[in-house]
């Protein structure tokens, strides 16, 4: 599979974990007070990413370096707005449905591109934003699938959500390109500052985690490892191999999943407008991903740092599991598997 499109499907997976994502956060939510439901979801996605580390120092390569000074000076403040995303979003699905969550967070397509300046001289063409003008019109045919409301408060907060993960992929170009920044480190160090910010505002309520069930903490379990350490592993592995705009544009297929999940797993209806808004979501994206692609191809680079061809790698951090062995080539994800990021 040639780069560009291997860099395409990792972040459409990406999308599609994210899709899922905001139903297991609406379930574990309903059942544990949410600032808990994040500093479990942080605490186990750096335990995971802590022993990954751990193992990737005593692979079969040799011992490793541990973290370098860029990878912390990058880590520390994409830790914090990734957490601000998180908190947002964790509130707001909390007061909205999982579908609208993420509907609603895809406007990231529209203010991405408006935050990233310093890929190209002139900016991004104008059809750019009427591809992405599309998406927003999607977006609120999605909203209006069951009628149209109010804006609610949930609403609201994934509206915040949506600039504060915009500002956060602009964020990971800007401070990993250039720069030889292994992935799994820096989500090690993201995780670590994330679960550092929620201690103690969750401590009080820690106990109820004794108390929850298998089904809550699955629910935690699927947060951390698919949609935290994964996810931030192969956002930041794709970001630093294509533009933030064109990441965004992909990441901007999640409302779709998100769809789909509630659809299959949750029972929600699927009306002529939810359907049409889906269509226009797609043919935007895509269109939009089409322009930036030939743009970027075309277009003068800035004068600010080029992304990077190569990455330095670690060797892999422990054999693939058999649920993982035909997707391990396809990712070619360095140190491990991650852009809230949003």
């Amino acid at each position: 599979m040639p780069d560009a499109r291997r860099t395409d499907a990792v972040l459409l997976l990406v999308a599609l974990v994210w899709g899922s994502s905001y139903l297991s956060a609406q379930t574990a939510a309903a059942a544990l007070p949410v600032l808990v439901v994040l500093f479990a979801r942080y605490a186990l996605s750096a335990l995971a990413c802590l022993g990954l580390v751990a193992a990737a120092r005593r692979g079969p390569h040799g011992r490793t370096r541990g973290w370098t000074r860029e990878e912390i000076r990058a880590g520390v403040p994409l830790g914090v707005t990734q957490a601000a995303v998180l908190l947002i979003e964790t509130y707001g699905v909390a007061h909205t449905s999982a579908a609208n969550a993420g509907l609603i967070i895809s406007l990231t397509i529209v203010l991405t591109p408006l935050l990233d300046r310093s890929g190209h001289r002139g900016g991004l063409p104008p059809v750019f934003f009427v591809a992405a003008g599309l998406c927003v019109l999607a977006v609120g045919l999605l909203m209006a699938g069951n009628g149209f409301h109010a804006l609610r408060l949930g609403d609201l907060l994934m509206l915040g959500a949506a600039v504060v993960r915009a500002a956060h992929v602009v964020l990971v170009g800007r401070l990993t390109a250039g720069r030889t920044i292994r992935p799994l480190q820096l989500t090690a160090v993201q995780t670590l500052v994330g679960s550092a910010l929620f201690l103690a505002p969750a401590a009080r309520d820690l106990p109820d985690l004794a108390h929850v069930g298998l089904a809550a903490w699955a629910q935690l379990l699927y947060l951390a490892l698919f949609c935290s350490v994964f996810a931030f592993l192969a956002q930041t592995w794709a970001v630093q191999r294509t533009s933030a705009s064109r990441a965004s544009l992909l990441l901007g297929t999640e409302p779709i999943w998100a769809a789909a999940v509630g659809i299959g797993l949750a029972g929600e209806h699927f009306t002529v407008l939810t359907a049409l808004g889906a269509a226009l979501m797609v043919t935007g994206t895509y269109w939009g991903q089409a322009v930036e692609r030939a743009h970027r191809g075309t277009a003068p680079r800035a004068k600010d740092p080029k992304i990077p061809h190569h990455i330095e790698e670690d060797p892999p951090a422990c054999p693939p599991g058999p649920a993982h062995r035909s997707r391990a080539s396809e990712q070619a994800i360095p140190g491990g598997p991650r852009d809230r990021s949003g």
